[in-house]
């Protein structure tokens, strides 16, 4: 095993020791074991950092524009295994571990602000090649789709976003405070559960099963260095001219789901947006079949096969 190297972290997300690393690498490891077999793996230098992705697909859907999958907070690739199998029988998949968030992806340089954040980003779909892509996201990777979508549109299909933050509405304050202890590193592990529970409308963390532990181990032994996500001002929705699909959680602790409904339809030009009804903040494990079937069919009314790769 390669051996960690301890740099000057001031200014970059990292594991805070080598036990914590290897950890986490333990959780990731046995949480992937629960996905299908990527095709591919690539490591894409940026000038940020390192970003790891996958792809996971069908030989019958080379022809298709992809999807890129974007997951939530400390939360990595094996976060979509409830939704991944559905989606890769229809369309090649991408998952992407975030910069700068606890996965396989390493952060080198500082991300100082929101365009750096789309910047990397918008480097990985080039140096794979793709053209244009639909871009899925939940939580903050929801406001990540939405952030490449206000700097670089251009090889992006459509989005779709799964109850995504900052981006239609603020943040609770319950949520702000709740969410406070449970990022620090040395407080008891029952308490980022009991958060993560909160999370997911109640239901009871299950210490054992993989993705539970995996995004457990991510918040207790990595440190984030990333710039404050910003809310989306009426402005730089009104400003994105894409085709856009939100489902938003109706019992989401992160924020009013019904706000945020009002506020997309109020002000994006190209939206389909609704609350799903009893859902939670974890609303892709909660009902993964419905919104695979949501968001493929929205994928189909808005792609272009015909031109993909270059």
């Amino acid at each position: 095993m390669k051996k960690f190297v301890f740099r000057d972290h001031s200014s970059i997300g990292h594991f805070i020791s080598e036990e914590g690393r290897e950890d986490f690498q333990i959780a990731y490891n046995e949480a992937m074991e629960l996905l299908p077999s990527p095709r591919e793996m690539k490591d894409i230098k940026t000038e940020y950092g390192v970003v790891r992705v996958y792809l996971f697909t069908e030989e019958d859907n080379k022809h298709k524009e992809p999807l890129i999958l974007l997951p939530g907070r400390s939360s990595s690739t094996p976060m979509w295994e409830p939704n991944l199998e559905g989606l890769m029988k229809k369309r090649p998949v991408y998952t992407i571990d975030l910069l700068g968030e606890p996965g396989m992806s390493i952060q080198v340089n500082p991300i100082k602000n929101q365009k750096d954040q789309a910047k990397w980003l918008n480097k990985v779909l080039i140096d794979l090649g793709l053209k244009k892509v639909h871009l899925i996201g939940v939580s903050i990777g929801g406001w990540t789709a939405m952030n490449l979508a206000r700097y670089y549109p251009e090889n992006i299909t459509s989005v779709s976003l799964l109850d995504p933050v900052f981006v239609f509405a603020p943040i609770s304050l319950k949520m702000v405070a709740a969410s406070i202890p449970a990022s620090v590193s040395f407080v008891p592990k029952f308490i980022r559960e009991k958060m993560l529970s909160y999370i997911s409308g109640g239901a009871k963390a299950d210490e054992g099963e993989p993705v539970a532990k995996l995004i457990e181990s991510g918040m207790r032994n990595y440190k984030l260095k990333l710039p404050a996500p910003n809310q989306f001002s009426d402005d730089d929705l009104i400003n994105i001219d894409l085709p856009i699909f939100a489902l938003m959680a109706e019992n989401s602790t992160m924020h009013n789901s019904k706000r945020a409904v009002k506020k997309g339809k109020n002000v994006v030009k190209n939206i389909k947006i609704k609350n799903c009804p009893n859902a939670s903040h974890a609303i892709n494990g909660e009902y993964p079949e419905m919104i695979n079937e949501k968001i493929l069919e929205f994928v189909e009314q808005n792609s272009n096969d015909n031109d993909i790769l270059k």
